[in-house]
């Protein structure tokens, strides 16, 4: 059975009136104070309704309380025991969630409550409609200016152990051997006494931990050979086949060898380390995990928050930078497809803004014709550089259109063409012949011109790095790096970067709440500079 309390009917006497004035002021100007006010009867508990019966059944707890205790638990980077203790004993949590009664039933969780509750709302993607609900209730509540936003990634970690080579493929044969032994004894008989005593015992495994990096080579092709016989012995047998240890020696076989048909039967052939997807199985305790050449194993987190452009400290102390968009994407994902779902989100929730900063991963040519086509401003480096010596397509002044107005030497084109995306600009033989720059210039000589041709791309990307080389740009562009701030904060006050889960959709379960709880920590101090403005 569900069970609610109504938070919108006031009380005829005052629950908290015990509280002296001075301790009621520092609940009431704190994050329990904005909680309760203005977060808790936004809570989507509609949500969580259809996943328990009206009528049968045992009474839940409470669903606003249950939903709190989610979100502030990630927002404070609490254990599930602190968890518990903060419901049961803390008087802001008490405060925040509007708890009166001092039964069991309304302040005792159970662990197990805790985390069935807790599953629910990751198995079903429930965080990101509880996010996007609470951001847009404080968007009107402090009427957030969302016309300037900035885009970013940080890497975060799952709670799983970095792993190399030989301890990839020795963790999942003895996972797949005490999964057996437990499972299907009779199948366990049929391996050999000496993979067994290699790979059954935590003691023996420690072994392949001590190795030479001389003998490196040598285990790792012996242990990839026995994770191969194991996949062979037992291909035949449905049940085996079934497990899910069996299936993850297939995919580490798969992505960490190549199998060689030669005169003397099969042979496993180790892959070179740049021949190994970056989506590859990193640990098996978190399968969904990837790895990033830049920042290595883990997931990344998309970030997208509103900013203001002022100088003044004063102002900025009572302007809330909100969090708008949260998404978590494995770590092999680049960032240059992260921007038009980030956009398409936003706009879904009329928070769309005129102007996005980010960096020069995100400003590839086709995120700037997405987002002007949505009508926003990507403002973002390109991606590469010009040469060092020598002029280029950048140096020339361009029109709008594509077509070249003058060149570096204030000459024009006699000639003008343009095809399917081409662009052809002839210049006069006699002006570019006596030109002290030709020998630099990307012109090349023809029977009757000299010719200059690019693509529509290449016009739109030397028009945007002559861009950048103004005031203008680098006046505009300096507010980007305050979304590091973000992260910073992101981090110190949630500890995002290290989480206590593993697996997808647990990461993103806590990433996402994580986030809620910075929103809700910017809003409570944007709320008490104001009030002492």
């Amino acid at each position: 059975m569900i069970r609610v309390n109504d938070h919108n009917q006031l009380p005829l006497f005052d629950p908290w009136d015990f509280l002296s004035p001075k301790r009621r002021k520092m609940l009431d100007q704190s994050w329990a104070g904005l909680f309760q006010k203005e977060i808790l009867r936004s809570l989507p508990i509609g949500l969580i309704k259809p996943y328990f019966s009206r009528v049968t059944g045992r009474p839940t707890k409470e669903l606003y309380t249950m939903l709190g205790v989610q979100l502030l638990q990630q927002a404070h980077d609490l254990t599930d025991e602190e968890a518990v203790y903060q419901l049961a004993f803390n008087i802001q949590w008490h405060y925040a969630l509007n708890i009166t009664d001092e039964s069991d039933s309304a302040k005792y969780l159970s662990l197990k409550t805790l985390w069935t509750f807790r599953q629910l709302i990751t198995e079903n993607g429930l965080e990101t409609p509880i996010f996007n609900e609470i951001t847009d209730k404080l968007s009107q509540v402090f009427q957030v200016d969302t016309d300037n936003q900035r885009i970013d990634s940080v890497h975060i970690k799952s709670n799983m152990r970095r792993l190399g080579r030989i301890s990839i493929f020795t963790t999942c044969i003895h996972k797949f051997l005490v999964n057996l032994k437990r499972g299907n004894a009779g199948h366990f008989a049929e391996i050999s006494d000496d993979v067994i005593g290699k790979y059954i015992s935590e003691k023996a495994l420690s072994c392949f931990s001590m190795v030479k990096p001389s003998e490196s080579a040598k285990n790792l092709s012996d242990v990839s050979t026995d994770l191969y016989d194991l996949i062979e012995q037992f291909k035949g047998c449905p049940d085996v086949k079934s497990m899910y240890s069996y299936k993850q020696l297939e995919r580490v076989l798969k992505e960490q060898c190549n199998l060689k048909a030669e005169s003397d039967g099969q042979k496993v052939e180790l892959k070179k380390p740049k021949e190994i997807p970056s989506d590859s199985l990193q640990n098996p305790s978190d399968p969904d995990a990837s790895y990033s050449g830049h920042k290595g194993q883990g997931y990344h987190v998309q970030v997208v928050e509103t900013f203001t452009e002022t100088e003044d400290k004063d102002e900025k102390n009572q302007t809330l930078n909100l969090i708008t968009h949260v998404d978590v994407e494995t770590a092999c994902k680049s960032d240059a497809n992260a921007l038009v779902p980030a956009m398409e989100s936003i706009k879904n929730r009329n928070l769309s803004p005129k102007e996005i900063q980010a960096d020069a991963l995100y400003g590839s040519d086709e995120n700037h014709q997405a987002a002007k086509s949505e009508e926003i401003d990507l403002v973002s480096p390109t991606m590469g550089s010009t040469k060092k010596d020598g002029l280029s397509l950048s140096d020339f002044e361009l029109l709008d259109n594509g077509q070249v107005e003058r060149c570096p030497q204030g000459h024009s084109p006699v000639v003008k063409k343009q095809k399917k995306g081409r662009i052809t600009q002839g210049f006069s033989l006699d002006t570019c012949c006596c030109c002290p720059h030709l020998n630099d210039c990307p012109v090349k000589p023809g029977k009757t011109h000299y010719y200059l041709r690019y693509t529509m791309k290449s016009a739109r990307i030397a028009k945007r790095r002559a861009y950048e080389q103004t005031d203008e740009f680098k006046e505009r562009y300096r507010w980007r790096a305050g979304v590091e701030a973000t992260m910073s904060e992101y981090d110190r006050r949630t500890g995002v970067k290290r989480l206590r889960f593993r697996g997808f959709k647990a990461v993103r379960f806590a990433a996402v709440l994580k986030a809620i709880g910075v929103n809700i920590f910017r809003a409570t101090a944007a709320r008490k500079a104001a009030c002492c403005a």
